[in-house]
């Protein structure tokens, strides 16, 4: 797909189609003032005889307009002038690109990143359109043998109309292209089945997105390495399936080597039946999207590489399948993390906070700047928070604030949850250190609290996206998120840079 900008009279576009914004009750946005100019008043016709309201979302296809330079033109309702904030952009923006993608046309110009929108400027207009084009012309066909219902747009370029600064919207454009495209990477690799996603798979797809990158480099632990480093917990996960764990690191410099990296880690269960502790069959096929944070992960480091963001950023992933077998870890079981620290594993399905805390652990040897997890590690946070935001817990509060500040700028929210020293005394054991679950009460907050234990004194959130890592309905899907919350995290730490 190829975004432009496009600059001069809204009526003279050269183009497919041209994509007009309206407002409710008549008012007409300059774009839009000039090609009812042009077509003798059409525009306010149809508001006026009720063709056309304006209302948020709505579109109107109108071919053949008169006294203009395109074929077809699109109203886009964007609701009351008054009430035109970043929600009803983005809204009035998807409605749109939905609707355009339905449309037989290659290419077309919109001019609804034009119009301000409370709490937005240029470039986050630009960022909204293209990354709103991203998510509704994804479609995931690979294994698809025949014609679908709903086949992938024709549209092959969008412009996007302006009379504001043109830098800033070509920045907007770069910027959210490569979240798109990194958003499209973490919903293929969670769409895909689990008998084609495995952790061997993952590493592959890890050292592709390495390749012909000079600042970027993969390195792949297989099990024998993660004994001699003393990974019991991770090793205890794996130890069900004939599938070998593996554990990916990513590195990339694009900073000089005095400046602390961000981390990040994600979970990377490529299926997770709970092991011993199995779970229910209803919607077992869901859980291949338990290495969504593994998705996420391998995701922004695309990202920041084609970005060549002026930062060190770590990706880890422990990845591996929990499997139910002679050789599996039963509830009871201790065993020794690479922290030291014993664990008594009590529940086999609390198995991502298993593989994250050897991760964690690894993780502080890099002396991060911030390190931070993505996880679907709870069934809890979807009872919580539902679908829309993933949960946040963090031992710094700066860091939290930034990720949260970062989520409500990029539409990618996440709310955060306490972390009280008094949801440690749920995770004691007389056998071990700790145990893995801390019963029903609180058990978002205290799979992060056991979290906690394995990160010393760095700077570290984690975020819980068991609620918005997939969709079920209308249709099943992953969603790329926190793809979006977490580019956006970088790039404000690049300002500071």
């Amino acid at each position: 797909m190829k975004f432009s900008v496009k600059t001069g009279p809204a009526a003279a576009q050269r183009t497919a189609c041209l994509v007009l914004p309206v407002y409710s009750a008549g008012s007409l946005p300059a774009a839009t003032r000039e090609v009812d100019r042009a077509a003798k008043g059409l525009v306010r016709k149809l508001l006026r005889e009720g063709d056309f309201r304006g209302e948020t979302g709505e579109t109107l296809l109108l071919p053949a307009v008169p006294g203009i330079g395109s074929p077809r033109v699109l109203l886009a309702g964007l609701g009351e002038r008054s009430q035109y904030d970043r929600k009803a952009c983005r809204r009035a923006i998807r409605s749109a690109l939905v609707a355009l993608g339905r449309l037989p046309v290659s290419d077309a110009v919109s001019w609804i990143g034009n119009e301000p929108a409370r709490g937005t400027d240029a470039y986050r207009r630009a960022r909204l359109t293209v990354e709103c084009w991203h998510e509704v012309g994804y479609r995931f066909l690979e294994h698809k043998t025949r014609d679908i219902k709903n086949p992938a747009p024709g549209l092959r370029s969008l412009g996007l109309g302006t009379t504001a600064d043109e830098a800033e919207i070509r920045r907007g454009i770069q910027h959210a292209d490569a979240i798109g495209k990194a958003m499209s990477l973490a919903r293929d690799l969670g769409n895909q089945p689990p008998n084609v996603c495995t952790p061997d798979w993952l590493a592959k797809r890890a050292r592709a997105i390495a390749r012909g990158q000079q600042r970027l480099q993969v390195q792949v632990l297989d099990e024998a390495r993660m004994r001699q480093l003393g990974m019991g917990a991770l090793l205890a996960v794996s130890a069900g399936s004939k599938l070998p764990g593996r554990f990916i690191i990513m590195q990339y410099r694009g900073a000089a080597a005095s400046q602390a990296p961000v981390v990040f880690v994600g979970k990377g269960i490529t299926f997770d039946t709970g092991g011993i502790s199995l779970k229910p069959g209803p919607q077992m096929d869901e859980m291949k999207y338990d290495m969504s944070g593994a998705g996420s992960v391998l995701a922004v480091m695309q990202a920041v590489s084609e970005l060549a963001l002026p930062l060190n950023v770590i990706g880890l992933v422990p990845t591996c399948e929990n499997m139910p077998g002679g050789a599996a870890t039963r509830p009871g079981d201790i065993v020794r993390t690479l922290s030291g620290q014993t664990v008594e594993i009590l529940n086999t399905d609390a198995e991502g906070r298993l593989i994250l805390c050897d991760a964690l652990a690894y993780g502080t040897r890099f002396k991060p700047a911030a390190m931070i997890d993505i996880a679907t590690l709870t069934g809890a946070c979807v009872i919580a928070l539902g679908k829309h935001r993933s949960g946040l817990m963090s031992n710094a509060d700066k860091l939290a604030a930034e990720l949260l500040a970062a989520g409500e700028a990029a539409g990618d929210p996440a709310w955060q949850l306490p972390l009280d020293a008094e949801y440690m005394e749920l995770l004691k054991s007389p056998f071990a250190d700790v145990a893995n679950i801390g019963g029903r009460d609180a058990g978002t907050i205290t799979a992060a609290a056991f979290l906690s234990r394995f990160v010393g004194d760095v700077p570290w959130a984690h975020l819980d996206v068991a609620g918005t890592a997939w969709t079920t309905r209308p249709e099943k899907g992953s969603s790329g998120r926190p793809v979006p919350l977490l580019v956006e995290y970088l790039l404000r730490q690049t300002t500071r840079s």
